[in-house]
């Protein structure tokens, strides 16, 4: 019987360089999309796939990060006093409790295997979730979002688990690509990975798209592995050694993903979820269509 997955890393020390000036002294993962930053939506998706304890790989000026999940005296007793019972019981309804979340730093900017690696001692010997942070995602026709779709292959196959999506050809030299084995459908074995291959080069046009599952034997990969492309350790070279002797899914994410690391895709995803709620919805619509004319 495979482990459960009860722990996620997020790496969270990134500069969220694309969409400075505002992360400047804000992390990209504390933007808002629409009323609640993106990290809370990255929580939201692992909470619903089973996820019970969350471990943040932070860095410089994260402490606000830390500070979210943490409880606000003077906020709640603001609300108290002036009346403000809906929005008071809106706020404590999202803080979790105790031993909920770990915080770890990643001293210098080496890459996603690097930041993996950091997280070796809170994770311990258990296979664990990586959610990238500035990644959100919707679920599509299974109901489900990315990760508890990935869960579900996990209890399938077991193993290592990697969430993937369509792009066009032309495009796959800008991300890691997978090579397909033996098909099932919604999943498939991975044959073979490659970090940003050259164009016309990539085996598919399945990109991994920023959920994971892997077991605890990729943090002795990690440690010895040399750095890669970027000049940074690279957490799919990783993939690829422990590929050697471990199997690798993909799962088909049939579902929504925003990149709210970039501009295009942050506002995008604001968009998207603002249409989603019945409050705000209609008056967008119409907000909408008197911008585009």
């Amino acid at each position: 019987m495979n482990k459960p997955i009860r722990k996620a890393v997020l790496p969270v020390a990134g500069l969220g360089t694309r969409l400075l000036p505002a992360t400047k002294t804000i992390p990209k993962e504390m933007l808002p999309i629409v009323d609640r930053p993106i990290v809370q939506h990255v929580i939201d998706e692992a909470r619903e796939a089973g996820v019970e304890e969350f471990i943040f790989v932070t860095g410089r000026n994260k402490s606000v990060i830390e500070d979210y999940f943490d409880t606000s005296y003077e906020l709640e007793d603001i609300l108290r006093r002036s009346g403000k019972s809906r929005e008071r019981e809106a706020l404590m309804a999202e803080l979790p409790k105790a031993g909920f979340a770990s915080f770890t730093r990643q001293h210098a900017p080496l890459g996603l295997g690097h930041a993996v690696w950091c997280a070796r001692k809170l994770v311990g010997a258990e296979p664990f979730a990586l959610l990238l942070p500035d990644m959100v995602t919707t679920a599509g026709a299974r109901k489900s979002r990315c990760l508890a779709q990935c869960v579900e292959v996990y209890a399938e196959h077991g193993g290592n688990i990697i969430a993937v999506e369509e792009v066009p050809y032309e495009q796959t030299y800008q991300y890691g690509v997978v090579a397909v084995g033996a098909d099932f459908g919604h999943a498939f074995e991975i044959k073979d990975m490659i970090e940003k291959p050259a164009k016309g080069t990539a085996p598919s046009n399945m990109i991994i798209s920023g959920r994971y599952i892997l077991q605890p034997e990729i943090f002795d990969v990690l440690e010895s592995l040399k750095k890669g492309a970027g000049d940074e350790i690279q957490i799919t070279d990783g993939m690829i050694k422990l590929a050697a002797s471990q199997a690798f899914h993909g799962v088909r994410f049939d579902g929504q993903t925003y990149n709210c690391g970039s501009k295009l895709g942050f506002l995008t995803a604001n968009i998207a979820f603002a249409l989603d709620r019945s409050d705000l919805a209609v008056e967008l619509r119409a907000a909408i269509r008197k911008l585009v004319g």
